[in-house]
């Protein structure tokens, strides 16, 4: 298992790969996954720039219009890029659908219902929230660029073979061994490129990012620039995985207090109450602690139309090295009642069982 799990630890950072594709490799790999599904290879092979002029690209072989004006950047150069293309059906099912679902299911019978999920919890799991999270993401913005034909371009993002995406269920099959066989073509481009799209004749295939920024728990994040930015103009801003407007962190260089009350959308919100911080925004609006213990201090942050802010203040026992103590503030649920229960639910315990003997 140890050998098995290390193998599979190369994927980590596939689905994060930023840069040009490797299109020579990412060709020939998707000429294997279709001989492997009993395929011809496709005639043509269509480079885009990212997942959105992917999406385009297959509404508009499914003969979709797309007047949506946030497309218009898009459309023109995908149409240019696909010409007279005759693609022919979609041929997902036979390339990625059905093999992924036979090597599932072989691996769920080989392991039994205790093995399957062990091996899942070291391989594919950890990878499973930060990569999906990042999938909805592009997916949501995506279809929010197509205005009435929304549905149509989130539904065209659903017909992609996700490539690097693919990496949490790739690294559980390259645990078991199992690339070796129908998924040895899909594996071999999730390691070279982005999503793409798999028809009869033809295959339409996009970049990876050429930026893409996280925070420490693994969202989008970026104070001074796009937190994912492929070329040809797909861009995500976000704070702390929270979708940001493009010039949002630039303006809030004389962000107030006031200014934080004001805001009415409750996201935004947020993001400006962690940019200005809690500790001054307490201060600047006279705030009053509503618990106090040998823990710590509870505070609470009542906004209009959103759930309390509500911190829990603790003081490092560890001295800095010029011999200060370093102050918290630690977001707890809104529901939490005293400094003990808010200290005890981030170490993942309820109040009753947080006795610490040391506090470091």
């Amino acid at each position: 298992m140890t050998v098995a799990v290390e193998k599979a630890a190369d994927w980590a950072s596939i689905p994060f790969t930023t840069g040009p594709a490797d299109r020579a490799r990412a060709e020939a790999a998707i000429a294997d996954a279709y001989a492997r599904a009993g395929l011809a290879a496709p005639e043509r092979v269509v480079w885009l720039p990212s997942p959105v002029h992917g999406a385009v690209a297959a509404a508009l072989l499914a003969g979709h219009a797309l007047d949506a004006e946030p497309l218009a950047g898009f459309v023109g150069p995908v149409r240019e890029a696909l010409g007279d293309a005759d693609p022919g059906p979609s041929v997902r099912d036979a390339v990625r659908t059905r093999p992924w679902e036979a090597a599932r299911t072989a691996a769920c019978a080989d392991l039994g219902p205790q093995e399957w999920p062990r091996l899942w919890a070291r391989t594919g799991g950890p990878l499973w929230d930060p990569v999906t999270a990042l999938v909805t993401r592009i997916r949501q913005a995506i279809g929010g660029l197509g205005g009435d034909d929304e549905a149509l371009l989130r539904a065209a993002t659903l017909d992609a073979v996700l490539g690097q995406h693919d990496a949490p269920w790739l690294a559980a099959f390259d645990a078991l061994g199992m690339l070796d066989g129908p998924l040895a073509g899909l594996a071999e481009t999730a390691r070279h490129t982005g999503w793409w799209w798999p028809y009869e004749r033809l295959a339409v295939v996009t970049e990876r990012p050429v930026e893409l920024h996280r925070d420490e728990q693994g969202r989008l994040h970026r104070g001074d620039g796009p937190a994912l930015a492929h070329e040809g103009g797909f861009a995500l801003h976000a704070w702390r995985g929270m979708p940001v407007p493009p010039d949002f962190i630039a303006s809030l260089t004389d962000l107030t207090a006031d200014r934080i009350l004001r805001e009415e959308n409750a996201e935004l919100r947020r993001v400006m109450l962690e940019v200005f911080g809690y500790d001054r925004y307490l201060a600047e609006t006279g705030a009053e602690p509503v618990h106090r213990d040998e823990t710590g201090v509870l505070w609470r942050i009542d906004l209009p139309g959103d759930e309390p802010v509500v911190m829990v203040e603790v003081v490092n026992s560890t001295p800095e090295p010029d011999g200060s103590f370093r102050t918290y503030y630690l977001r707890v649920p809104p529901h939490t009642r005293t400094a003990r229960e808010g200290v005890a639910w981030t170490f993942g315990v309820d109040e009753a069982s947080y006795r610490p003997e040391v506090q470091t």
